[in-house]
């Protein structure tokens, strides 16, 4: 089997206000995802797998202190970090995620060896940290993974509670995730998905990043499927598995299938987006909200990035 290689990406949905994104910053997020796109789009044009790809990307996401991914990872209310990441093939749905760590510096890397040395599909919290250690991943410093902007976002969030001033409905600090899909040359899929969370969560909360199903699913027979977005309501709505479940059982199309998803999660009152990509080379971005940061790569080999509507 043969396949167009094609990817996608997104550094979040729920983005800066259009009134708060000066130029300058503007043009460094198209750069920042032009740079992680570019990242894959290299290994996929050499005739590299899609699993390859999609890691490179997000490690070039993570590394990126824009996104709320590795450095850049938002607080919780303890002021640490705690965070989840996601890696799933096509080929046979082999997958790893890691939910809840911090110290690994790619956390996408630890996912995927997660993937490839264990039995297991998902490892969290201590248990997690140790598998990472003896697996020899790269590890830094806690304070290596915040920025000053995400602590001051921390500090705003706690200070907006204690007020008891109402949801302001601030979609970017509500959520913020990297991932990537891509379909390489041999007609395979993949999905990597990672994040810090949402600001101000408590200790121990799980998005669906590291769900499979939810917020990371690929299976060369439908659709590859990273999400972004309010992570409960795309756990409730099994979001990843019901654009497959559409294309698979009901023959709708890729984009037929993710922009109804994407749509009803909006109807239950869940905000975000999702990339997604099929083993015939179609490319589908969806998203509820006001902007999703989102960079692809088309048929044609162009890289393609946006962040509004």
């Amino acid at each position: 089997m043969t396949g167009i290689p094609v990817s996608a990406l997104h550094g979040g949905a729920g983005t800066i206000r259009r009134d708060l994104m000066t130029p300058e910053k503007e043009a460094a997020y198209h750069a920042g995802l032009r740079a992680a796109l570019e990242a894959g789009r290299k290994i996929l044009l050499s005739g590299g797998t899609a699993l390859d790809a999609v890691t490179a990307t997000v490690i070039a996401l993570e590394e990126d202190p824009q996104f709320n991914a590795g450095h850049g990872a938002v607080y919780t209310t303890d002021r640490t970090h705690e965070m989840d990441a996601a890696i799933m093939s096509g080929i046979d749905r082999a997958c790893g995620a890691v939910a809840g760590i911090c110290g690994p510096r790619n956390p996408i890397l630890a996912a995927r060896a997660v993937m490839e040395t264990t039995d297991h599909v998902m490892l969290s919290g201590e248990g997690a940290k140790r598998f990472c250690r003896a697996a020899g991943l790269e590890h830094v410093d806690p304070a290596w993974f915040g920025t000053a902007e995400r602590l001051a976002a921390l500090d705003a969030e706690m200070a907006r509670r204690a007020s008891g001033t109402g949801d302001d409905g601030d979609e970017a600090r509500k959520h913020g995730t990297v991932g990537a899909v891509a379909c390489d040359v041999h007609g395979h899929i993949a999905a990597a998905t990672s994040t810090g969370g949402m600001t101000a969560k408590m200790p121990g909360r799980v998005g669906d990043s590291p769900v499979f199903g939810a917020g990371t699913w690929a299976d060369d027979r439908t659709c590859a499927i990273s999400a972004t977005g309010h992570g409960e309501f795309f756990i409730r709505m099994a979001v990843a598995h019901e654009i497959d479940a559409r294309m698979r059982l009901a023959g709708q199309s890729l984009a037929e299938a993710a922009e109804a998803v994407v749509t009803e999660v909006g109807e239950i009152g869940g905000s975000g987006g999702l990339v997604a990509v099929d083993a015939r080379g179609n490319v589908a971005l969806p998203f509820n909200c006001r902007g999703m940061y989102r960079a692809w790569m088309d048929r044609s080999g162009e890289i393609h990035t946006a962040i509004f509507r």
